[in-house]
């Protein structure tokens, strides 16, 4: 449905089919990791993209996220990619440190590379907080990934 009438308007696509996505997950909090990829995996397979067309690889820490998801980003396989992993409040100053810096570099990744990243790492205050919104977290990661790829390739197709 167009805003204005002189003004084309890309549509947001949630069609998953044909869609290689790779997901890079923290094995830091692995209860909460595998949540978020539960989540995640149930609703590219609802958008129609093949187990075939996923790949998983697992890292130790939130951290270690940007390094292989730019490994992933690089290597032309992917349409888009998916971090997951979680952080939560500790005593001291480094969750500060890890969620910033993983931020960060998940959105360096998708910036250097084109390939949309959608970030799926929950920063929460505890356990129960964590627990409570993995699923639902890896769910808008996994739609984020597959809009993300339609609408650049929405774009490409218009610039070619």
């Amino acid at each position: 449905m167009a805003r204005y009438d002189n003004i084309e308007e890309l549509e947001p696509g949630l069609a998953g089919s044909g869609l290689r996505i790779g997901i890079a997950m923290s094995r830091f909090n692995v209860e909460v990791g595998e949540g978020l990829l539960s989540g995640a995996v149930e609703e590219l397979k609802r958008l129609g993209v093949r187990d075939e067309d996923v790949l998983l690889a697992s890292v130790p820490g939130a951290l270690e996220l940007p390094l292989i998801l730019q490994t992933m980003a690089q290597s032309g396989r992917f349409d888009a990619l998916l971090a997951l992993g979680c952080v939560i409040r500790g005593e001291t100053y480094h969750f500060e440190i890890v969620s910033n810096e993983s931020a960060r570099g998940i959105t360096d990744v998708q910036l250097q590379t084109g390939v949309p990243v959608a970030n799926g790492v929950l920063t929460t205050e505890d356990d129960d907080q964590a627990l409570s919104r993995m699923y639902a977290k890896g769910c808008d990661a996994a739609q984020a990934a597959v809009e993300m790829a339609n609408l650049l390739r929405q774009l490409h197709a218009r610039h070619t």
